[in-house]
């Protein structure tokens, strides 16, 4: 880890995030006339300074900066310099020092969610090939495997994308080369000739992981033409911590871009995603025509609020790498206990052994039960599986009756 992301206090939060908060522009004390925008309705949202003093990602919402725009580019609306800043920094420790990206330069910007980041990604790569390649739309397929999240398939929809799903090993939930080349083959047979293809880091049912070897493998030895993403949204704050060798990050030049959620391991508010790629590839999703924008735009989203952005930063800050190691840990050894019930009582499951998702089959659970315990299935119409995420609230105490429940069955 580099000395970027470092543990700090609750004052230096407020130092920081207030110092960045006073580079922006004023709606109260200036006479800013021609943005869209002003703070949170004043009749409705608390603005006692007494309140607001110690508070600081509350005084952002209130203040309400537009992160319009991708600040690592250079250009971007200045009435928002100072919190898009801490923008720029968050982007900097979780492509370089969580996610091994090193010196090297990245863009990437604070999205609504996973699943936008995971289309920036494919929107980006689909109109590389089309402007590089000369590829029609009809030349460009997604490949991900049938574990993948359904962003792919409503990128594949928006996009005008077929999309190709490998099968996975019903037991290890891992893809394998024969199936995947195959897939590929029939893809060619199909007319594709360029391959958007999505590397899951913790699978959202499952918590599984990609061997992304085995993709590289089987686009190489076919001699195809590709771009790899990484949908880390749900492993992205977890797997780098509890796997020292993660093959799914910047480290690998395979990669070329990742996708992660703060809104689930790192407890931000929801709404709170992260796009990251390498340089020289996000001008591909430039809008020339958002003129009216200082710096244009490259991200899907458009409008959005640099709250989030404040909120990410104030959580890696206060928690600092070791204690974010120290976090996972925790939740490691809380996922261990779960395996060794469920060795004891018998209940067949799934789980990677870098990963705190466990992953039932259904046959054991009762509707009754999973009610009971908010146990999440894979569909809501004849379910297989049922999985557990073993969040920060998700302590001993709240497993146990689940566990005694399976032993009184």
């Amino acid at each position: 880890m580099s000395e970027l992301w470092s543990k700090k206090s609750h004052e230096e939060l407020k130092d920081t995030v207030f110092s960045a908060l006073s580079e922006n522009v004023n709606y109260t004390k200036e006479p800013i006339l021609g943005i869209p925008a002003s703070y949170l309705d004043d009749k409705v949202f608390n603005q006692d300074d007494s309140f607001l003093q110690n508070a600081p990602f509350i005084s952002t919402l209130v203040q309400n900066p537009n992160h319009i725009g991708c600040h690592t580019l250079g250009k971007s609306e200045s009435f928002f310099k100072g919190t898009q800043a801490i923008e720029k920094e968050v982007i900097r420790i979780c492509a370089s020092d969580i996610l091994k990206g090193g010196e090297e330069e990245f863009d990437g910007y604070v999205a609504s969610g996973g699943t936008e980041a995971n289309m920036q990604a494919i929107w980006v790569y689909r109109n590389y090939f089309m402007r590089v390649h000369n590829a029609e739309l009809s030349d460009i397929a997604i490949v991900c495997s049938s574990d993948s999240h359904y962003s792919m398939d409503k990128a594949g929809n928006i996009l005008m994308l077929d999309v190709f799903k490998t099968p996975v090993n019903e037991k290890t939930r891992d893809v394998e080369y024969d199936s995947l080349t195959g897939l590929l083959t029939e893809a060619v047979s199909a007319g594709k000739k360029h391959f958007i293809v999505v590397c899951n880091m913790m699978t959202t049912m499952f918590g599984s992981v990609d061997t992304i070897g085995t993709y590289t493998k089987a686009l190489n030895d076919l001699k195809l033409s590709y771009k790899l993403h990484v949908d880390g949204a749900y492993g992205g704050f977890y797997y780098p911590f509890s796997e020292e060798d993660n093959q799914l990050s910047f480290a690998n030049p395979a990669v070329t871009s990742i996708t992660l959620d703060a809104h689930k391991m790192a407890q931000a508010p929801y709404g709170t995603g992260i796009f990251l790629i390498r340089k020289n590839h996000i001008h591909y999703a430039h809008t020339e025509e958002a003129s009216y924008v200082e710096g244009e735009d490259c991200t899907m989203i458009g409008s959005r609020s640099g709250a989030n952005a404040v909120a990410i930063w104030m959580i890696l800050s206060k928690n600092g790498p070791h204690g974010w190691f120290e976090k996972v840990y925790v939740l490691q050894r809380r996922t261990l206990w779960i395996c060794e019930q469920l060795d004891r009582l018998e209940v067949p499951y799934y789980r990677h052994p870098k990963s705190n998702i466990v992953t039932m089959r259904a046959s054991h659970i009762t509707k009754e039960l999973a009610q009971t315990y908010g146990l999440v299935p894979d569909k809501h119409d004849n379910p297989s599986w049922y999985k557990i995420v073993v969040m920060d609230h998700v302590t001993l105490e709240k497993l146990t009756p689940l566990m005694q429940s399976f032993d009184s069955e």
